[in-house]
């Protein structure tokens, strides 16, 4: 007797789709069984999804004809209704006839498949590294945008597009195992502008020396092909209230992209966009990140607009503070949609905080028991991320807490209220009096 066995080649199938495994083989001899088994851990485990056995099945009796020499073509199949990532992997179908010539002989053959189940990313994101980030109006930046793509398998194709149009960006290599960060390194080297640096070199120079902006290392690498961003600029030229440095007409931006498995089979993808800041044309830039992969039918994406803090707005409770009490003060919100989330500091104006600190970072300033001292005192708060820089002022008004008791007298013995007044009046009276 003679056996083959074959299993229809499947193209790759998307999480909750149907499959049928399909085993055809064709045999002279007398069917013994039918085993499917789904293989695991490399091969080291088989676990049996289906089971035939001729000897107690009618089934196969009809279809069967042991007189008849001819061939006899056969098909076994397995549904999957609703497939799982966990479903991913090889199938392998083993068929057993009986020897024709001793009919207790037992005759295997097998074949097998691979079930490659894909999954369309469930979730996606763009975020800003390293926030909240102070701004700098002074020294040039970078700026780095990241791209979270989860539960995809196989690992999405990830690229960025600015305003619509989609970003040529110079690839990065992966960074080392163990890094532990998706963040890329510092791309730039920069130097303060010329306001830092004394006017006995920010003018001409001292002789010999072809930079008058000395760094303290030189720049290397990526950094030394971005040197042509930054040019010194007279004094005259440029107000203190604008960047010192000035960017080419088309940022450089370099791009990574990584990909991590996950336990349940799936890959997160991690895409990096860095470029040096220049606030004065990435303010309100619409930047969005979009994902290709085998199981979408489209792109899917999401997006983010770069805009600096405007207007924030402050609340302090309770609204009509007493001495005693614990005031806080917070930023509700802006007038605007800011990204990425901006760094807020406090400060007193012309003094120290009441806790002795020069100022405190957070959304919220908590004062612990007022003293009638604070009264009129001036709060600024300041909102600030890589595009921009606001402040705004509340003053905080103590009134007298009518839950402390006062004594029935003063110190000088006399009653409280209008009758101190009066002999105040009454004296002051009296001497006007006796000078005239």
């Amino acid at each position: 007797a003679y056996l083959t066995v074959s299993i229809e080649p499947l193209p790759p199938v998307v999480v909750g789709d149907a499959v049928t495994l399909k085993c055809n083989f064709k045999t002279d001899g007398k069917m013994r069984e039918i085993v499917w088994y789904r293989v695991t851990d490399g091969g080291t485990i088989k676990q049996k999804i289906f089971t035939f056995d001729a000897m107690f099945s009618t089934n196969f009796s009809q279809m069967e004809n042991y007189r008849k020499r001819e061939d006899l073509v056969y098909q076994s199949t397995v549904r999957l209704p609703e497939v799982r990532i966990s479903d991913n992997g090889p199938y392998e179908c083993h068929v057993g006839i009986y020897d024709r010539a001793t009919r207790e002989k037992v005759v295997l053959a097998s074949g097998n498949v691979f079930l490659n189940v894909m999954a369309p990313p469930t979730s996606i994101s763009v975020l800003a590294a390293d926030t909240p980030a102070p701004f700098s109006r002074y020294q040039a930046q970078n700026f780095t945008l990241v791209c979270v793509v989860s539960g995809g398998k196989p690992a999405p194709l990830v690229y960025f597009k600015r305003d619509g149009e989609p970003i040529e960006a110079t690839p990065l290599p992966e960074p080392p195992v163990g890094a532990g960060s998706w963040a890329p390194r510092n791309l730039l080297h920069r130097d303060l502008d010329d306001t830092k640096v004394p006017k006995s070199l920010a003018a001409e120079g001292e002789p010999g020396m072809g930079n008058p902006f000395p760094t303290a290392d030189p720049p290397r690498g990526l950094a030394a092909e971005r040197d042509s961003v930054t040019e010194s600029i007279p004094e005259t030229v440029v107000s203190r209230e604008f960047p010192r440095w000035v960017h080419m007409a088309e940022p450089i931006y370099y791009f990574r992209h990584t990909h991590a498995p996950v336990s349940d089979g799936t890959v997160e993808a991690r895409a990096t966009l860095t470029w040096t800041l220049n606030p004065q044309i990435d303010n309100e830039a619409l930047f969005s990140c979009e994902v290709k992969h085998p199981a979408l039918s489209m792109p899917m994406q999401s997006e983010v607009t770069l805009v600096a803090p405007k207007g924030p707005k402050i609340t302090m409770t309770p609204t009509r503070a007493h001495v005693g009490d614990t005031v806080r003060i917070l930023v509700q919100g802006f007038q605007n949609e800011v990204f990425p989330e901006p760094l807020f500091t406090w400060t007193r104006v012309g003094s120290r905080l009441l806790d002795g600190s020069a100022e405190h970072d957070g959304k919220e300033l908590v004062l612990e028991r007022v003293p009638a001292e604070l009264n009129g005192s001036m709060y600024r708060c300041t909102a600030q991320n890589p595009l921009g820089s606001t402040d705004t002022h509340t003053r905080l008004i103590v009134f007298e807490n009518p839950n402390i008791p006062r004594g029935p007298e003063d110190s000088n013995g006399s009653l409280p209220g209008h009758c101190g007044f009066r002999f105040v009046l009454a004296l002051t009276l009296t001497v006007i009096l006796e000078l005239t």
